[in-house]
């Protein structure tokens, strides 16, 4: 038995779950309302205590187990959740090593470093003439004392030795000060304060604890205009928000996140009542950062600087927001969808536009209603797609017309929803002034004799012109069978590398697979082989999170997952197989129609020739492979429909 299974034996969920909500008994299970989201009309919250699961089947439409609720509710991490709950159920949990308590003393000391630093930087401001300066600047940007205090701002003196010193004093060594990321480090070995002359922000990870500083130059001449600490143990800028921790308790109350550009922006809107923004700190938004977002609340808004940084920044924003589904792939407006991502985290990503010439801060400060009416007139991806698109163009080219249809319809064919497609299709239809009729995205068909003038030089079949880009309901079943097993056995990722070896065919890796989850559950397998503290099952179960479930398999199937030689590996073999002889097939597709059916070449003849050759060999080598596990060559996928997808199964049933 796995900690976990331990724990949840000793824990009621229903106990747990009526200390947060008034439960009333229904048959067998248990409802109220859901602590997620305002509602006190319709009790939408069940438990159910046979499963020891929840589900909201209201505005939240989420669910998960004991682990769920508590870092759901209390704003935890697994692991942190797993401590809360061991304690509760009097569960010893693995006791840790000396060299595990050496480093959280270690990490323990950066912290109280940077918090020395923090109580430094502040008195350097407040009570020397040159920090003045810096305080004169806030004043100036219209912050009040209590704003300042409560944000630990302050101000580094142009010094090269005057914190490192202050710090000594107090009994902390050089090695540690340097860990910690407050000095830098010259090729000849020597250290000095790394930041000097600048209005410093101390920037906090989700719960408030020191990760880092952000330091702003106050002489214009200086660069960079933003210095942050450097990489350190607790400092990683791609998995921290500026303000997070301040913004945490009113995005989760009023669902709501608005990610603006800057320090000063946060800042600005926290003093004006404007509680739930947070800033991705100068660069571009990461897979890591929607993640932390999306723990509290679906609703984000993307609301970044109006110049041409800003606009920059904006689409950063939304090619990352389709990374953290397709974590592997660029952006590419006339490709895939950026709404993979709202689909794939339930989120809805909107984007407004500020006024020319004006910060967050500064709207905010000058008329709050104005800030108010900007974020209420974010739009959807999609709108803002066609808006960003269509800007400036002379929308009576015909020209233009085709251009902006090409890269937006693929887009409206990703929405999920059958009368949102339809309303984006009819505003691009008014847009364009077209008939909306002409705007349906059909698979592209070709005469008899264009596709014998076509026909590649492979095996002599004629690759079939389809939609590229997409992703059919055949290969997503195959990756939800590929996964699957993978999960249950990790382990078997070597046995399948080896068989694919055997053909000269590459390793599993992040390409087999297009769809986010499937990839993020593929990076889990592969973290769980390259750990040694836990058992590879108990890691991959204890980091699935909330949204995943292990699947479960019949007996025969658990008889069968150690033998090499079964039918379930073979079933294994295939699915992984086919799935990439079907990406094969796509790439073929993918690039005849970049070939023949636009008009600009993404290829040269010679390139485009030599892909093929590739991938027409690729594709032989895995018929063959095909043939080794199965002489009929048929893949049969069984039991794909017992994987769980954000508390749901794949044949849309529910999980009780």
């Amino acid at each position: 038995m796995t900690v976990v299974e331990d724990i949840k034996q000793r824990i009621d969920l229903v106990d747990v779950v009526s200390q947060t909500v008034k439960l009333k008994r229904t048959g067998k299970n248990y409802i109220g309302f859901c602590p997620f989201h305002s509602n006190t009309r319709t009790p939408a919250f069940v438990v159910f205590p046979d499963s020891q699961s929840w589900r909201c089947f209201g505005q939240c439409n989420e669910g998960g187990d004991l682990f769920g609720f508590v870092m759901k509710r209390d704003n935890l991490d697994f692991q942190e959740a797993l401590k809360q709950l061991a304690d509760k159920a009097g569960v010893t949990l693995k006791p840790q090593t000396q060299a595990d308590k050496k480093h959280d003393q270690e990490r323990d000391t950066l912290i109280d470093i940077m918090e020395a630093a923090v109580a430094f930087y502040r008195q350097q401001m407040l009570e020397t003439t040159p920090g003045k300066k810096a305080l004169d600047y806030l004043y100036k940007r219209g912050l009040t004392d209590e704003t300042i205090k409560t944000w630990g701002l302050g101000y580094a003196p142009d010094s090269w030795s005057l914190l490192l010193d202050h710090l000594l004093a107090k009994g902390y060594t050089r090695d540690l000060i340097l860990q910690a990321g407050m000095l830098s480090q010259g090729d000849d070995g020597r250290v000095y304060d790394r930041f000097r002359d600048r209005l410093m922000f101390p920037i906090r990870g989700i719960y408030g604890k020191m990760a880092g500083f952000g330091g702003r130059v106050l002489n214009p001449d200086d660069v960079p205009k933003y210095l942050n600490s450097p990489a350190t143990d607790l400092f990683d800028k791609g998995r921290l928000l500026y303000g997070l921790d301040q913004a945490r308790a009113t995005m989760r109350a009023e669902s709501q996140a608005v990610i603006v550009e800057g320090y000063m922006d946060v800042i600005g809107l926290h003093q004006a009542g404007f509680t739930n923004a947070v800033s991705p700190m100068g660069t571009a938004l990461t897979e890591a950062q929607f993640h932390l977002v999306k723990k509290m609340t679906s609703n984000i808004i993307l609301a970044l600087d109006p110049d041409a940084a800003g606009q920059k920044a904006t689409l950063r924003g939304l090619e990352t927001a389709r990374k953290a589904m397709d974590m592997d792939e660029q952006l590419d407006f006339d490709s895939r969808g950026l709404l993979k991502i709202e689909r794939f985290l339930k989120a809805d990503i909107r984007v407004t536009t500020l006024p020319e010439g004006k910060d967050p801060d500064e709207i905010v400060l000058e008329n709050p209603d104005a800030w108010r009416k900007i974020i209420s007139e974010a739009k959807p991806v999609v709108n803002h797609v066609m808006d960003s698109l269509s800007q400036g163009q002379d929308l009576a080219d015909p020209k233009v017309k085709r251009s902006i249809a090409e890269q937006v319809l693929p887009l409206i064919e990703d929405v999920g929803n059958t009368i949102e497609r339809e309303a984006y299709r009819q505003r691009l239809a008014a847009l364009l002034r077209l008939d909306a009729r002409s705007l349906q995205l059909k698979p592209t068909t070709v005469s008899h004799d264009r596709r014998r003038h076509n026909r590649t030089q492979d095996d002599g079949q004629n690759v079939q012109l389809k939609q590229p880009f997409s992703l059919g309901a055949k290969n997503r079943l195959l990756e939800e069978f590929t996964i699957k097993y993978l999960l249950l056995d990790p382990d078997s990722l070597y046995q399948m590398n080896r068989s694919l070896a055997g053909f000269e065919l590459n390793e599993i890796n992040l390409e087999d697979f297009q769809a986010g989850d499937t990839k993020h559950l593929f990076n889990l397998v592969r973290q769980s082989l390259a750990q040694t503290e836990y058992e590879r099952s108990d890691y991959v179960e204890m980091n699935l999170g909330d949204d995943f479930e292990l699947p479960k398999i019949s007996s025969v199937e658990a008889d069968s997952l150690s033998d090499t030689q079964s039918r379930l590996f073979k079933d294994r073999m295939r699915s992984i197989l086919r799935l990439r002889k079907n990406n094969v097939e796509d790439r073929l597709r993918e690039i005849h129609y970049l070939q023949n059916e636009t008009e600009e070449k993404t290829y040269s003849s010679e390139e485009a020739n030599l892909l093929y050759i590739d991938l027409i060999e690729t594709r032989r080598k895995i018929d063959q492979a095909l043939m080794s596990h199965d002489s009929d060559g048929n893949v049969k996928v069984r039991n794909v429909r017992g994987v769980y997808h954000s508390g749901r199964r794949t044949d849309g049933s529910s999980k009780k």
